[in-house]
């Protein structure tokens, strides 16, 4: 039986990146009419990949503003031209316009899979400078807008997207960043329900992008302040830092504490290392910032937090707060604001997923979802 070719690519994020390889290049290469590529930067590949069903391309290494990002785009052809594939599941806005123009010249679908509103990030995070951003998210959201029609489809990583994205039509399907449990997974089920005045040490864990934006400034003097009324609670930070001058701030800061536990930050932390610490605390940190670019937006690590039951703290969210209060899995607690007795008192004794773990975390109906949608896309 010849098999179709399905190319997974992503220019930033590495190729054994949580979504596209463990997620949907996992969930794809269960189907025995395809054959499932992956395309993304350099990254070790963790001891589970999957390497006799899906073949890896890290053919993307470059530092993140410089001449080696636009000869990346002559990688990406050349990794066209070598793959063939039927369909083309572009993770990146950057590899759009090569990616329209090989469909155009062969027999190749174009999913576009929208992660973020890169629109908006780039509007309102001041990652770039000045005017720069405005004028680089005015030119992405042009692009996307002028390749739209000749994509297939649109994979939204977000519910919000639908409206936020004025150019995907009907032609969608939204595939949440929901919970993936290790297929190695061999720990034991935490002991529900979760109450953690019976935890010590009380293990708090912020997980994830290391950045201002996100509250990890925060999430340390939460702890430092939660510690005056529970002396065993201890921090963990585990993950990557892009800005290397606040990296150096987040050092500074911990450095005289002993309860604090810093792993990663100048180097990428393999996503199963990630999932190994959330099943050794007791509680997920998630202090964002209130900004537009995340408000609409679930952060994967919520879902991941309330599969592997932890107690969830988060900054005043809406969307968020519906999610923790139909499955009982934590509670909101402004960063800003001090903490009183009262409000520790009720934390530490209040009895957390009395019904257990939500099956609704977990990526199962995503994947079946997504199935479908290639199936029909391939006429498999």
């Amino acid at each position: 039986m010849i098999r179709k070719r399905i190319l997974l690519a992503s220019l930033l994020k590495p190729v054994s990146d949580t979504r596209l390889y463990e997620k949907i290049g996992q969930s794809l290469a269960k189907l025995p009419q395809v054959e499932v590529h992956v395309a993304g930067y350099n990254a070790p590949l963790p001891s589970y990949a999957q390497s006799d069903k899906i073949t890896f391309h890290p053919v993307f290494d470059f530092k993140r503003i410089s001449f080696g990002r636009l000869g990346a785009q002559l990688k990406y052809w050349r990794l066209l031209k070598k793959v063939k594939p039927a369909l083309l599941v572009v993770g990146t806005h950057e590899l759009l316009p090569l990616g329209w123009l090989y469909c155009r010249l062969h027999s190749c679908q174009l999913v576009y899979d929208v992660q973020e509103n890169y629109f908006l990030n780039l509007l309102t995070q001041k990652v770039y400078p000045g005017v720069l951003g405005k004028i680089l998210g005015h030119a992405v959201r042009s692009l996307e807008h002028a390749i739209a029609p000749s994509i297939s489809h649109f994979f939204l990583a977000e519910e919000a997207y639908r409206l936020e994205l004025p150019f995907i039509g009907h032609r969608y399907t939204v595939l949440q960043n929901k919970y993936l449990p290790p297929t190695q997974e061999t720990s034991v089920p935490r002991s529900l329900p979760v109450i953690l005045q019976e935890e010590k040490p009380l293990r708090l864990l912020y997980s994830g992008t290391i950045s201002r934006l996100y509250g990890v400034m925060e999430a340390i003097t939460f702890t430092q302040n939660l510690r005056q009324w529970v002396p065993s609670a201890e921090l963990t930070i585990i993950g990557y830092a892009a800005d290397a001058a606040f990296l150096e701030e987040v050092k500074a800061r911990v450095a005289p504490l002993c309860f604090v536990t810093l792993l990663g930050g100048n180097t990428l932390v393999p996503h199963n290392e990630i999932l190994a610490q959330e099943k050794l605390h007791h509680i997920g940190l998630l202090p964002y910032r209130p900004h537009p670019s995340t408000f609409t937006c679930v952060p994967t690590k919520l879902f991941e937090y309330i599969g592997n039951g932890l107690v969830v703290i988060m900054e005043s969210n809406p969307l968020w707060q519906k999610i923790l209060q139909d499955h009982e899995a934590g509670v909101v607690l402004p960063f800003a604001r001090a903490i009183t007795p009262k409000k520790i008192e009720a934390l530490l004794e209040k009895p957390y997923y009395q019904n257990g773990i939500p099956e609704q975390v977990f990526w199962m109906e995503e994947e079946s979802t997504l199935q479908g949608v290639v199936i029909k896309l391939l006429s498999l």
